[in-house]
């Protein structure tokens, strides 16, 4: 299998452990996996992108026009990171903004519709409302969920629910298990 996988969203928000989790499931499956994350601000709320690609690669790093799939956890990200996705590819975004502290400074009312209309009109794009987890802790397992259950991730969904298993402290594990779930149905509806 030859698949290259955008993750992007902002510090905080899972982005690298859901692209550790994608990369060991795809191993386990007996492939060759190059990874790297390019992090903007080393804190919160700066943009951090991982880049997986599956298979035969010449470098980790995703081309222009060579994702098959960005998956992105914040909608702002979504957007910035657009010109990485593949013609046919999809993007799977998460309706919910992080909001930038310069937006919240200017008060200039983002919310991430605009970047999700856009999204819509513009690309093949599944939209996962995040807002319906108990935590936004889950969200990076969740979206992990949708991808798996869009059918076009090409990792079997047990062996990403292995990895979750290994990867996810104990006392977190059900509430991931149950976002990873509600990620996949949302998935699959699409």
């Amino acid at each position: 299998m030859n698949k290259s996988i955008l993750l992007c969203g902002v510090g905080g928000q899972g982005t690298v452990l859901a692209s550790k989790i994608i990369a060991a499931a795809a191993m386990n499956d007996g492939n060759t996996v190059h990874s790297a994350e390019t992090i903007g601000m080393a804190q919160r709320g700066g943009s951090v992108t991982s880049h997986v690609r599956i298979g035969t690669a010449f470098s980790p790093l995703i081309p222009l026009h060579g994702a098959d799939m960005i998956l992105a956890f914040e909608p702002a990200e979504a957007v910035r990171n657009l010109a990485y996705l593949k013609k046919d590819g999809l993007v799977i975004v998460n309706r919910v903004p992080v909001m930038p502290i310069t937006e919240a400074l200017n008060a200039s009312g983002y919310d991430g519709s605009e970047m999700i209309e856009y999204l819509k009109k513009k690309t093949d794009c599944i939209v996962f409302d995040g807002s319906g987890l108990p935590s936004a802790k889950f969200l990076n397992i969740a979206m992990l969920g949708v991808a798996a259950g869009s059918g076009r991730l090409g990792i079997e969904t047990d062996l990403i629910r292995q990895e979750i298993e290994r990867r996810v402290p104990p006392k977190f594990l059900d509430a991931n298990i149950k976002a990873f779930e509600t990620g996949i149905r949302t998935g699959g509806e699409n």
